[in-house]
């Protein structure tokens, strides 16, 4: 079968819409991944967390909704937005590598010995990379095909887990992480890429 057949293996679309040629796009795949928290607790390389990650949950964004009421009918706008907590999960290792680092962010933020706060939050807020990468490796270097970057991450929520008799798993310790802000680099990928805002009829459904 020749390779231009798998054009057929899509949804077809009207001619103007989508090259004829064009079949499926090739999807980005779950595994290939990377995570880096960066001014994460004081300790080096920081890159031991990179190894550990069990998996991470990417950004989700959430806009209040402003409810007008107009005579017969309501109207919707979008109001104040949110960027709701990332949760990550770690393997903890022999060394205590991991919950060293987690240890040191936590104290960061509070400092349980004294019982005292942070000045402010530049003092523990760190950022944090969510790398969707090509699947290369070694030699062939991988190439990162998009990126989120949290802005002003602090972790709100900590969870060394469970340890068990019937179980073989690994020990692992779940971060969740609550950040200001968030972009998709590079510059065109998606948020944080400015858009003309284009104003028109579609929006209300009015016709000429």
């Amino acid at each position: 079968m020749a390779i231009s057949t798998l054009s057929k293996f899509t949804v077809p679309l009207a001619n103007d819409q989508s090259s004829a040629s064009q079949g499926l796009l090739m999807p980005k795949l779950q595994y290939r991944f990377r995570a880096i928290l960066e001014n994460f607790g004081v300790s080096t390389p920081r890159s031991e967390l990179t190894k550990q990650v069990i998996d991470i949950t990417r950004p989700n964004l959430t806009f209040d909704t402003v409810t007008l009421d107009v005579y017969n009918s309501k109207v919707y706008t979008a109001g104040k937005h949110t960027w709701e907590p990332i949760t990550i999960n770690l393997r903890d290792d022999v060394n205590n590598s991991v919950t060293k680092l987690v240890g040191e962010q936590i104290q960061k933020q509070f400092d349980f010995f004294e019982q005292s706060s942070a000045a402010s939050g530049i003092d523990y807020k760190f950022t944090a990379r969510i790398e969707m990468l090509d699947g290369g490796n070694g030699a062939s270097a991988p190439n990162v095909l998009e990126t989120f970057e949290l802005y002003g991450a602090y972790v709100e929520n900590v969870n060394y887990n469970t340890l068990a008799y019937n179980q073989s798993e690994p020990v692992s310790i779940t971060m969740s992480i609550r950040y200001d802000n968030a972009i998709q680099t590079p510059t065109g990928t998606g948020i944080g890429t400015a858009v003309a805002r284009t104003i028109g009829t579609l929006s209300t459904g009015g016709g000429q």
